[in-house]
C-alpha cells in the first residue's frame, strides 16, 4: 500500500463535503483524509494501485487545485 500526501486549497468541512464522493468513489482508494488545519491543506491518500496523476485528475474535476509533495 502506498501513501500518497497533496498540497490542496481544500480549506474547510465545506470544500471537504464537496470532494468526498468523489474520492469515495474512484476506485483504488483505500482511505483519504485532509488536514484543513495545515496551512498547506494536506490531502493524505492510501492506495494500492493508483498514481499521484490519477488522484490529482479526480480532485481538479471538482474544482480545486491539488498537486502531489
Amino acid at each position: 500500500m502506498a501513501t500518497i500526501k497533496f498540497k490542496t486549497n481544500i480549506n474547510c468541512a465545506n470544500c471537504v463535503a464537496k470532494v468526498t464522493p468523489f474520492l469515495n468513489k474512484k476506485e483504488g482508494i483505500t482511505s483519504w483524509s485532509v488536514d484543513i488545519d495545515n496551512p498547506d491543506k494536506i490531502l493524505t491518500v492510501e492506495t494500492n494501485d493508483l498514481l499521484a496523476e490519477d488522484i490529482v485528475k479526480t480532485v481538479k474535476r471538482t474544482g480545486f487545485e491539488v498537486e502531489p509533495i
